[in-house]
């Protein structure tokens, strides 16, 4: 991974770590469970699913780089890996179309209170952080194939990683703003 590389993904994720924290900043727990309609993720399901998700993919990055050998003759020329850099960004960022989460990576309430999944949303985030700032791996010679995008390479994999906490930020932010989202209490209205 070059040096520019390995920074657009620091970059990435941590931007998105703080606006996923902005997001749910002095939420109530109702606000955290509210779902906007039938079918639709609360932000804590929408948390949930980041956690899972980067857990998942930065441990499949790992055992790749550990157990696997990698694949130069696969690798793509700079121009190429540039334009699927590209495609894989755009793909983890557009929300035009819903997708379906594979069933490994839905929420399922295991961290059952907002501070049990912030606490796990910080330690999941710092070592997927420590992960892309460190690994000394050859991630574009190593690939796994994407349900979407097809075979990408892993370095294309961090890409869609250090993207994903954004996506279900802008999620989670639409959540916020649907109609019949709790309203917050002010100090003002507990004491009365």
């Amino acid at each position: 991974m070059e040096k520019h590389e390995r920074q657009l993904v620091v970059d990435q994720l941590n931007a998105s770590r703080d606006r996923i924290l902005l997001t749910v900043e002095g939420l109530s727990p109702e606000q955290w469970a509210f779902r906007p309609a039938e079918g639709r993720w609360s932000i804590g399901e929408c948390l949930e699913h980041v956690i899972r998700v980067e857990n998942r993919v930065r441990d499949l990055i790992a055992n790749k780089l550990r157990d696997e050998k990698p694949q130069p003759e696969k690798r793509l020329s700079a121009d190429q890996a540039k334009t699927r850099d590209a495609e894989a960004a755009n793909a983890v960022l557009d929300r035009s179309a819903p997708r379906q989460a594979p069933e490994p990576v839905r929420p399922t309430g295991l961290w059952p209170t907002p501070g049990d999944l912030l606490a796990e949303f910080r330690r999941c985030r710092s070592a997927t952080s420590e992960f892309a700032a460190s690994t000394q791996g050859d991630l574009r010679s190593y690939f796994h194939p994407h349900g979407a995008l097809g075979e990408i390479d892993c370095y294309q994999w961090l890409i869609l990683l250090s993207l994903h906490g954004a996506r279900h930020a802008a999620q989670m932010e639409e959540v916020k703003a649907a109609p019949g989202f709790p309203r917050a209490i002010t100090a003002s209205q507990s004491q009365t």
